[in-house]
């Protein structure tokens, strides 16, 4: 998160008030006032340097919540090291001159910069605001009191929490698993799942908490890679990994890093001999056993602070049973109050991924709100301009701790002894965090105090981090082209942490390198293109039109092209969402609101055929049901072209009366079909078609869409016997309260994990339906009047034909492939290109929709502005090499290369690249069998006498070509 940190940090447009509390909120949509009251920090901010000596001086301590309290931390402190604002704060509850114990003031001694200043006082501030977002997030659930866990009476019972800060390399222990009773290494570890979730006695909360088996998954992981002799067990109930991409994580955990997973819920935990933990629990047969381990893990929960429900109760919006913000499945971000947002852990709990992509919904919905007052008060960034690099380059170089990832096995003192001399270096200093907000600010000034021209960051990943350092030239006045960056984290410090000597070497060859490469580097002007204000969308389900009309209420044009006839897509075959809403109306008004909406052309019957361009100016040829072709321009592109639900081939579906498939029984059901009527024992198996070989992942909606079911009929006659029939329940969230009320109403719930799939044949007009109770420990043969398959989602048959023609990616299961899976969760890695809904991966609705107005809100940020600056990085054509043998045309995802004939010839003679179109993403380069194209107007002889200086550098310094 540090590149957010310090975009937000330096953002012209945000103003951040941090130890800062909202006391009132009154007014209406686009037109609120906010009172916020801000605590003192007794630092101030205009003076603070963050050098640290005031902590080094201050003598009163704390528990440092950074570190889930394992360690301490100063009366003055950071909250963390790469805390934006970068400025130290005073806690009034330990500092001895604010509690009162006595007059101390090593810390107004210590500081260099004056910033001390104990007379400051609370202060009030009155926002004039249109919207608001809340984005409160959550407190990690207390379990300490709780006798059964043993947290706070057993020294080696820790938190999730806490261990995710024993594993982080800038933790307590610097990422070492040690016993918190007497610091010897961790050999043995268990993970006890759904602590203070999924439970219906107090303190807990009943809900699941959605992210805690995924949380349990990744630290055993990280725990066995650090450890590979390090045994693991996690309990746990139903392991709900039911996310993007989680099955095979979970797969991965179990298979390659044999971690050890035991179903069960423990009874608690007790002291043992020598500092291991019991854990008690029962056996698949019901059989009392005991373990012990050196260390327990409680993975705790999420649940709202009361502070929050104080937050609530000033904003006057309504709060559900569980206690966060109570919304709409077809309004996920709207709150009870017009013009109030909710998004995050506020609303429900959520994993990263999807909070971000609330985050960009809540973006989203606002703006649609004050579309009208866009850039009214927006103050526009000044970038100094461009000063030429001198005749003789002055390089610096900036070496990155990365908080201990990189130095706890790179030689940070060696290294610089090592590069200090290297030939144009004039400096090189170390920094705590490169990516942070006071170390961006340190690279600007050094640049301007020792005339830099050129500048090499030895950190982590360019593919992360290269945009932050290319901004920071840019806000020095250093062309942004004039970086180069050594990857000495993931290429170093990460592979060969065991041996610090041959990693500090080898980080010295890298960063030889990149001063050469970067030494005789030219300046490359920069290019804008002016951008096209209107949206495609491709796909006219719910997704598709929810991101439609938002960015039509925002004011940009929309071309909506749907290859069927109507629009509604999958949509037209749900009845209910999770919590009871009625699907069907919804559909009816939101297709209404796109057929009447003037912003909005609609395409139906129309399929895509080509894609050019890039982002801010893309051209679309369509192709409609009379093969009528017409060109689009557009300047963002949106895929929600849905996915398809699977038509079972087993369990005798199509050829047993009475095996019907869930969406299927959906209709019987609510138009009163006989077999329904006259039925009297159901039953639900789950996972068809789903976390199997062929689609070996979560269909995320089957479960709740099982259990729901199954209450409609119990409700309806009580005396009906209903089977589910699992092999896990992912009733997650909120949704819990579903499966319990299902329990509570007598349905039985049978797992088939680890026993094989149910057999069903006939038997005297009825199904016999043979499954292995594992309670029992037999066979149990349930004599059924109608079985209901819950069959998954299939990605769209058409996502590998759509992939090839706008050049982006399917993952293995069929699903396009986001930018980032957590961090850019909707965009595509073809930049103005967003994908949401079905298109993405299997959802329920409200998930679907959320999505959607995550692509809208990023979308809308480009179409916003009228020009965008191109990236640096442009092919050029060697003429005397290319020959005209056109992979480079096959290849470029952006169609930025043409043919060139020679005169009077029909045959290629070479390529031109338009400049425009072209990111200099390289692909044509690496492809061209005579390095014919080059990026940068980098020609061969200047990239091979380039490497010829770097290698020469790298041994003339002592290092190994």
């Amino acid at each position: 998160v540090a590149p957010k940190l310090v975009e937000c940090g330096r953002h012209l447009n945000i103003t951040i008030i941090t130890r800062a509390r909202v006391t009132a909120i009154t007014g209406h949509a686009g037109d609120f006032r906010v009172t916020v009251e801000q605590r003192p920090r007794f630092v101030r901010q205009d003076r603070c340097i963050a050098c640290g000596r005031c902590a080094e001086a201050c003598p009163a301590g704390a528990p440092d919540e950074h570190d889930a309290l394992l360690s301490e931390r100063k009366a003055i402190f950071l909250s963390y090291a790469q805390a934006v604002p970068l400025t130290y704060a005073i806690d009034e509850k330990t500092c001895l001159r604010l509690s009162g114990e006595k007059k101390c003031a090593r810390c107004v001694r210590a500081c260099p910069a004056g910033a001390i200043d104990f007379s400051m006082r609370p202060r009030q501030h009155t926002l004039g605001v249109g919207a608001v977002i809340m984005a409160a997030g959550f407190t990690p659930f207390n379990p300490a009191g709780h006798i059964p866990w043993g947290y706070g009476r057993i020294a080696n019972v820790i938190t999730s929490p806490q261990m995710e800060r024993l594993l982080s390399s800038c933790g307590p222990t610097r990422g070492r698993l040690l016993r918190p009773s007497d610091d010897r290494p961790v050999r043995s570890l268990a993970f006890l799942l759904c602590i203070g979730s999924r439970t219906t006695s107090a303190p807990g909360n009943p809900y699941c908490s959605s992210v805690c088996c995924m949380t349990a998954i990744k630290e055993a992981i990280l725990a066995r890679e650090d450890n590979p002799d390090l045994k693991v067990t996690i309990f746990y109930s139903d392991l709900r990994t039911h996310g993007k991409g989680f099955e095979r994580y979970f797969q991965q955990a179990r298979d390659k890093h044999t971690i050890r997973f035991h179903r069960c819920r423990p009874h608690g935990v007790e002291p043992g001999p020598h500092g291991l933990v019991r854990v008690r629990s029962l056996d698949e047969r019901g059989r009392q056993r005991e373990d012990s381990f050196d260390l327990v893990v409680l993975t705790v929960g999420m649940e709202l602070p009361d502070e929050s429900l104080g937050l609530a109760r000033i904003a006057a919006i309504q709060m559900g049973p569980d206690r966060f913000a109570a919304t709409s499945s077809f309004n996920p971000l709207r709150s009870s109050r017009e013009g109030i947002f909710v998004c995050g852990a506020f609303a429900g709990p959520r994993d990263i991924a999807h909070a971000i992509e609330q985050g960009s919904a809540a973006a989203a919905a606002a703006a649609e709100l004050l579309s009208a007052k866009r850039f009214s008060q927006w103050n526009r960034i000044s970038v100094p301009p461009q000063r030429p690099p001198a005749p003789r380059p002055r390089t610096g170089i900036f070496l990155c701790h990365c908080g201990g990832n990189i130095s706890d096995s790179v030689d940070l003192d060696r290294l610089s002894q090592q590069i200090a001399d290297l030939d144009s270096v004039v400096l090189v200093e170390k920094l705590l965090f490169g990516c942070s907000q006071d170390s961006r600010e340190l690279i600007i000034e050094k640049i301007h105090e020792l005339e830099i021209d050129r500048v090499v960051v030895a950190a982590c990943s360019p593919l992360s981090h290269e945009a932050l350092f290319r901004g920071t030239l840019r806000e020095a006045g250093l062309n942004e082209h004039l970086l180069e960056m050594a990857n000495i984290r993931n290429q170093v410090s990460w592979i060969h942490g065991q041996d610090p000597d041959g990693a500090t070497d080898k980080a010295a060859d890298l960063i030889r390198m990149a001063v050469a490469a970067v030494r005789d580097r030219k300046p490359v002007p920069g290019e804008t293109v002016r951008v096209n204000h209107a949206a495609l969308v491709i796909g006219g389900g719910v997704t598709g039109m929810t991101a439609a009309l938002n960015l039509a209420g925002q004011g940009f044009p929309v071309h909506l092209v749907e290859k069927s006839d109507r629009l509604g897509g999958n949509g037209l075959n749900l009845h209910r969402t999770w919590n009871g809403e009625q699907v069907q109306p919804f559909m009816r008004t939101i297709r209404d609101r796109v057929a009447r909406h003037p912003g909005i052309t609609l395409h139906l019957d129309a399929v895509v055929e080509e894609t050019r361009g890039r982002i801010g100016r893309f051209s679309t040829t369509i192709r409609d049901g009379s093969n009528h072709r017409r060109v689009l321009t557009h300047g963002i592109t949106i895929l929600a072209v849905g996915g398809k639900r699977s038509m079972p081939s087993e369990y005798g579906y199509g050829k047993l009366p009475g095996v019907v498939t869930a969406v299927e029984f959906d209709a019987l059901h609510i138009y009163g079909d006989v077999r329904v009527k006259n039925s009297s024992t159901f039953v639900f198996i789950q996972c068809v078609g789903s976390r199997d070989e062929e689609h070996n992942y979560c269909s995320r909606v089957c479960c709740t869409h099982s259990v729901q079911s199954a209450i409609a009929l119990k409700e309806e006659d009580p005396g009906r016997a209903v089977y589910i029939l699992y092999r896990e329940m992912r009733t997650y969230s909120l949704r819990e309260r579903l499966y319990q009320k299902a329990l509570t109403l007598g349905i039985v719930f049978i797992n088939y994990e680890q026993f094989g799939k149910p057999r069903l044949n006939e038997q005297s007009g009825r199904i016999q339906v043979e499954v292995w109770d594992h309670v029992l420990g037999r066979p149990l043969r349930i004599l059924a009047d109608m079985v209901i398959l819950a069959s998954g989602i299939l990605p769209n048959p058409d996502a590998e034909h759509i992939s090839s023609l706008l050049r982006v990616s399917v993952d293995e299961d069929g699903f396009f492939q986001e930018a980032h899976p957590k961090l850019r969760p909707v965009d595509l890695p073809t930049a103005g290109m967003f994908v949401a809904g079905l298109a993405h991966g299997p959802k329920p609705i409200e998930e679907s929709i959320t999505q959607a107005l995550a692509a809208a809100g990023r979308s809308g940020s480009i179409l916003a502005r009228d020009e965008i600056q191109l990236s640096l990085l442009k092919a050029m054509v060697d003429e005397e090499r290319c020959d005209g043998c056109g992979l480079c045309l096959d290849v470029c995802p952006y169609r930025a290369i043409s043919p060139v004939s020679g005169d009077g010839q029909e045959e290629i003679h070479l390529v031109a690249v338009d400049r425009v179109r072209c990111t200099g993403c390289g692909i044509c380069q690496g492809t061209c069998p005579k390095r014919g194209i080059n990026v940068n107007d980098f020609g061969h002889e200047q990239l091979l006498a380039q490497i010829d200086a770097a290698l020469a550098d790298a041994t003339d310094n002592g290092g190994s070509a």
